[in-house]
């Protein structure tokens, strides 16, 4: 993707090196997210590895965040522990306010299930079902319908109304990601985790695709954590966190493409 134009007016950008990130919250509300003393190693010995170094962070609800970074940074080790689909070494990840971290695997799958969404570069669409029918998938698994218009209503949004009942190799791949979008928002989640969704997209497609994640943050308050490597995708969220060797070496609130490539360029990204 190449510069985008930003929507909206943004505030003043600022930066921290030292100080971990303060997310505001909803009043009367936790944040959506929010972790203390996050660590995750990978490997033992000689091998070791600190992934994620000691991170606390916290989300807010409706607050739309990107995570960047140097590659090798923990960027997505970091957002695997806090949706909880891998362990923490160290520390505690809560959603909603309850801690994840040693929850029974029934309930962490509910969890994830029912209050969280993700959308991956990959798409994972099932190559058996239709859009359409991927898009409900997870309400079928959760035994529920979708509300009345729901399904339309992002489906039009998205630019996809009229391929609902194509099979996804009928799709193209930008068209493909947008089911997955589609998929991941139809359960109203909490928090819609996202891993480099913009990075096999054209800049028309990659764009539509981040209105719909900032509009579901601003519009339907809902928590929206994205990795990214893409300034131009990250001037889409509200802030960014930029980490370096597992640890948040930067937080911008309310950036531009020229600040947020300026702090990359600053950590060697």
């Amino acid at each position: 993707m190449h510069r985008p134009d930003r929507p909206a007016p943004a505030p003043a950008a600022g930066s921290a090196a030292s100080a971990p990130p303060q997310a505001p919250t909803s009043i009367g509300l936790p944040p959506a997210v929010a972790c203390r003393g996050l660590v995750k190693v990978h490997g033992a010995g000689d091998a070791e590895v600190r992934a994620v170094n000691g991170v606390d962070a916290a989300f807010a609800v409706g607050e739309f965040t990107a995570i960047m970074g140097p590659s090798g940074s923990g960027k997505s080790t970091l957002m695997h522990v806090l949706a909880g689909l891998d362990e923490p070494t160290a520390g505690d990840v809560a959603i909603e306010g309850r801690s994840i971290v040693g929850m029974p695997d029934a309930a962490l799958t509910r969890l994830r299930r029912e209050r969280l969404g993700f959308v991956f570069q990959s798409f994972n669409l099932v190559p058996t079902l239709t859009a359409l029918e991927n898009i409900e998938l997870p309400l079928r698994l959760a035994g529920r319908r979708a509300e009345p218009g729901a399904i339309d209503e992002l489906a039009a949004g998205l630019g996809i109304a009229d391929r609902l009942h194509h099979l996804p190799h009928e799709l193209s791949g930008g068209q493909q990601q947008r089911v997955a979008v589609a998929r991941a928002l139809v359960v109203r989640p909490a928090v819609v985790f996202a891993d480099e969704p913009t990075g096999a997209l054209d800049l028309r497609t990659g764009r539509a695709l981040l209105a719909s994640l900032q509009q579901a943050a601003r519009q339907r308050r809902q928590t929206v954590i994205m990795v990214t490597h893409d300034p131009a995708a990250a001037a889409f969220a509200d802030r960014v966190l930029i980490l370096v060797d597992g640890r948040i070496a930067h937080e911008l609130r309310g950036a531009d493409y020229e600040r947020i490539a300026a702090t990359m360029a600053e950590v060697g990204a």
